[in-house]
C-alpha cells in the first residue's frame, strides 16, 4: 500500500531499505523523501520502520 502520496512510497519499499540496512525513521526519509511534503504519512512510515526492527530483533534473538 502507498505510504507516502506525494512521493509514491510503499510500505514495502520502506520495508525492503529496513532489509537493506537502515533502520531508523531518518535513514528511510533520507532515501526516500517521505514525510517531507505534507508529512501525513510520517507517523504510519515510523510505524512500519519501528514494527520492522522490532520483528528483526525477535528473529535475531531465535
Amino acid at each position: 500500500m502507498y505510504v507516502c502520496i506525494c512521493r509514491q512510497v510503499t510500505d514495502h519499499q520502506i520495508r525492503d531499505i529496513c532489509r537493506g540496512g537502515s533502520s531508523n525513521f531518518t535513514d528511510i526519509q533520507a532515501q526516500t523523501g517521505i514525510a517531507s511534503e505534507c508529512g501525513k504519512c510520517g507517523k504510519l512510515a515510523q510505524t512500519i520502520v519501528k514494527e520492522f526492527s522490532k520483528s528483526g530483533a525477535d528473529s535475531s534473538a531465535g
